[in-house]
């Protein structure tokens, strides 16, 4: 179990690094990022940060702190190649243009053919948040992302939809969290080629940052009350359809949504357009 109190330095860095093995950072190799779920091939050991690709082409910068990545499962330090390895081919980082989700944008990319694979969302306003932070990988990779209009047929649905080693289906769900409804939907279509992933808020609005939106934080509304309508309530901000355009027109990239919400979609898109040979 990661975080809590012991969960990070206690004496300074040099004490904490003595706690982890170290690992060479050799380009190519599969390494996780612990706290946020992340899963990439090592691009570079950049001074203090590691740069991981995702399987999507999606990169990414974290500072190098010891504990802070897995290989293999294990918590590790990584560390420069010795000697010996200097002489394998560098993994540069290209700079260039950047989609809105981080990755490198493809030049003159056209979108795939749609694959058999699909990414379904709750609704309108998941697909729409997806569609603007990760439309463009999406295209590229050829995967539609369908809405359910609601969770509650999602058992038929899967059924209905026969998910195969080449037609896999990744489910994005509202308030996954332990004893709650959707906790038992995900758990009813358990199947080899179905990911469910999500995320603890009611609603995909919580999956905005707060500061992007210049609000201290998202109100909290009794159960029982519309969550939509009792937000925009209490933040006198009119309509919930109103607000949603504002809510939308904030999210330039991925850095103005919540981590869980973002490892969650790049889980279900790594699922999707993995190999299936």
């Amino acid at each position: 179990m990661t975080g809590g109190i012991l969960g990070g330095p206690i004496d300074g860095p040099a004490r904490t690094a003595a706690q982890y093995p170290h690992t060479e950072a050799v380009p190519g190799l599969r390494v996780l990022h612990r706290s946020s779920g992340f899963t990439g091939t090592l691009v570079a050991l950049d001074g203090d940060q590691v740069i991981l690709r995702g399987h999507t082409g999606l990169e990414k910068r974290w500072q190098n702190l010891p504990g802070t990545f897995a290989v293999d499962g294990t918590a590790t330090h990584l560390v420069p190649p010795s000697s010996a390895d200097q002489d394998a081919p560098e993994v540069r980082v290209t700079e260039g243009v950047r989609t809105a989700s981080g990755s490198r944008a493809v030049a003159n990319a056209k979108a795939r053919v749609a694959r058999a694979s699909r990414i379904w969302v709750e609704g309108i306003h998941d697909a729409e948040l997806v569609e603007k932070v990760w439309g463009d990988d999406l295209r590229v990779e050829g995967i539609v992302v369908e809405r359910l209009d609601g969770a509650d047929h999602l058992a038929d649905a899967v059924a209905a939809f026969g998910p195969a080693a080449d037609a896999r289906l990744g489910v994005l769900l509202d308030h996954l969290v332990p004893g709650s409804k959707e906790a038992r939907l995900a758990e009813s279509v358990r199947h080899p080629h179905v990911l469910v992933t999500g995320t603890p808020y009611v609603d995909v609005w919580q999956a905005v940052r707060p500061a992007a939106l210049g609000i201290p934080g998202w109100p909290e509304i009794p159960k029982g009350q519309p969550w939509k309508e009792g937000v925009c309530a209490a933040l006198g901000v009119g309509a919930p359809r109103d607000f949603w355009r504002r809510i939308l027109a904030a999210v330039v990239d991925w850095k103005q949504l919540e981590q869980p919400f973002v490892a969650a979609v790049e889980q279900l898109i790594d699922f999707v357009t993995e190999p299936t040979d």
